[in-house]
């Protein structure tokens, strides 16, 4: 029986951005609450949301300082119960996201580790003497550059942060820190959490000896020669993959099962169909070999095809253009084109898998260019907006009046928002012909075609700027990234246009071939699909 993760489309709500209840310029979870007709009416059955949980926000909830309570500024547990009890009443299960590989540096565990050599919870985090010169004890290199090695002064030994230095990490060797994430995931699934996208699930064990990573060749990917080294010995380590399974035996005991989605972001396809297991570890794991290819179709096809050669028969891939981490697609990949943002909506919600939507991309959602003075995000400012973070958080726009109904009028938000005019739900709900609406008719056929869900994936060929692919026997998908119009053959019987990324010619029949004008994609179905979807009356 095929997991329920394997046919749903997942949502990411950064909730500081998403919507704010009470007029402080910062979202929070009242506001998620408030805005969950805005999913249902699209079609969204899974909420994840980025961390919620209590952190004094070096990196904006990823410095965890207590994994079981809400952060005041987002709210209360009892709201977060209302928002489960409100999604579960629209048919939308709620992931949470949840950070193993290290806490804050204010978190109770770290703040008795760092009294004394023998604290009760020294031993929870990664320490080590420092080398025979006073330095590190090794070359790991931060993820966010810089030594990977902090200095205890109190101690005289030196503690690992793969990230910031006020995010200490834990030491997954420690049968005790084990024990206490079983509690953790066991406390939030008891609540009714329908799972953890696991933040950076590829680098919760070290190496146990500490060993140095080799340095980057020019064969390997652009962030480890950006480094300098490839992250050997401090990431995917082959005993991480007991943690999961040890996870996956505690998801699968809860009706119905608890997801796990990984960030995993490395650079070989084997490495992250790994992650999978026997169908025993993670339910899902992030491509990120896909996030970063470039927006062209000999490139996108040929990793979608790795991915599938490579993927074990269980496993189901994760497609995503967007997240809280990287440029929105719109501006990485479509270079502010709508036209080319609509086939990659497109794209995204019909190839085998499950879609990954990150808030805003139901709307074709630019990056926003956040003034200097304004930037927040310490990734951003380290790497001189290389990785601009920043500007893939600001608020939604939700109409164009003051405020942008994201927060009360008059009232600045934490982020600045783009141009509320230009791109926003209201004016985007009230036009039929709009991205959201794309979007909108895009899920529901997907919801009523099983292809689109469950069917396999065959490339049918063709060459340059034309992706051509079959879902089952009933769909037929051409995207053609190109500016000339191309004539493709077709192979669904009784076939009718379901969908075009322009709306123009929905519903017509097709027999032999169909021309695809550039900057175009289109949906065929088998007749009975076409005639039974292709846009849904009303708002």
């Amino acid at each position: 029986m095929r997991p329920w993760w394997a046919e749903a489309v997942i949502y990411q709500i950064y909730p500081r951005s998403f919507a704010d209840s009470d007029g402080d310029g910062v979202g929070d979870l009242p506001g998620i609450t408030a805005r969950l007709d805005h999913l249902a009416w699209l079609g969204i059955d899974t909420v994840w949301i980025s961390p919620v949980t209590v952190s004094p926000n070096a990196d904006f909830g990823y410095d965890v300082a207590d994994y079981c309570a809400v952060d005041p500024s987002l709210g209360t547990l009892a709201d977060l119960d209302a928002l489960l009890a409100a999604a579960e009443a629209r048919g939308i299960r709620v992931l949470l996201d949840l950070v193993p590989n290290h806490t804050s540096l204010e978190h109770p565990w770290f703040v008795d580790a760092r009294t004394g050599r023998d604290a009760a919870h020294r031993d929870w985090y990664v320490w080590a003497d420092p080398a025979p010169d006073g330095g590190p004890p090794n070359n790991w290199v931060s993820t966010f550059l810089g030594p990977a090695w902090a200095l205890d002064e109190t101690t005289g030994q030196y503690y690992l942060h793969n990230f910031l230095p006020e995010q200490p990490d834990l030491n997954w060797w420690n049968d005790a820190v084990r024990d206490e994430f079983d509690r953790i995931l066991r406390f939030w699934f008891d609540r009714g959490v329908a799972g953890f996208r696991i933040d950076v699930a590829h680098m919760v064990v070290k190496d146990a000896l500490l060993r140095d990573n080799p340095p980057a060749t020019e064969s390997d990917h652009w962030l480890e020669q950006l480094r300098g080294q490839r992250q050997e010995f401090n990431a995917s380590r082959p005993e991480v993959h007991d943690v999961y399974r040890r996870w996956r035996r505690i998801a699968e005991s809860y009706d119905p099962p608890r997801l796990l989605l990984g960030e995993t972001h490395v650079f070989h396809l084997e490495t992250l169909a790994a992650f999978y297991g026997r169908d025993d570890e993670l339910g899902l794991a992030f491509n990120f070999l896909f996030m970063h290819a470039d927006f062209d179709v000999p490139t996108l096809r040929a990793v979608v095809a790795a991915t599938d050669a490579a993927f074990p028969a269980a496993a189901t891939p994760v497609w995503n253009g967007s997240n809280h981490d990287m440029s929105r697609f719109p501006t990485r990949w479509c270079h502010g084109d709508e036209a080319l943002t609509r086939c990659a909506l497109m794209m995204l919600l019909t190839l085998r898998g499950t879609p990954v939507l990150y808030y805003g991309d139901e709307l074709g959602l630019p990056d926003t260019a956040v003034p200097t003075e304004r930037l927040l995000d310490p990734v951003t400012i380290t790497f001189d907006r290389i990785i601009d973070r920043d500007a893939a958080r600001t608020p939604m726009p939700w109409s164009s009046g003051p405020g942008g109904d994201f927060t009360a009028p008059g009232v600045e938000p934490w982020l600045p928002f783009g141009d509320l005019a230009t791109c926003n739900v209201a004016d985007q709900r009230a036009d039929p012909g709009s991205v959201l609406h794309l979007v909108r008719d895009l899920l529901a056929l997907r919801c009523a075609t099983p292809a689109l869900r469950v069917g396999p994936y065959v490339d049918l060929g063709g060459d340059g700027p034309v992706w051509c692919f079959r879902r089952g026997d009933d769909v037929q998908v051409v995207l053609n990234l190109g500016d000339a119009p191309v004539r493709v053959a077709v192979v669904v019987d009784a076939a009718r246009v379901a969908l075009t990324t322009d709306r123009v010619g929905e519903g017509a029949a097709v027999a032999g071939s169909v021309e695809v004008e550039g900057r175009r994609g289109v949906v065929i179905v088998a007749a009975v699909r076409g005639e039974a979807v292709g846009g849904q009356a009303g708002d």
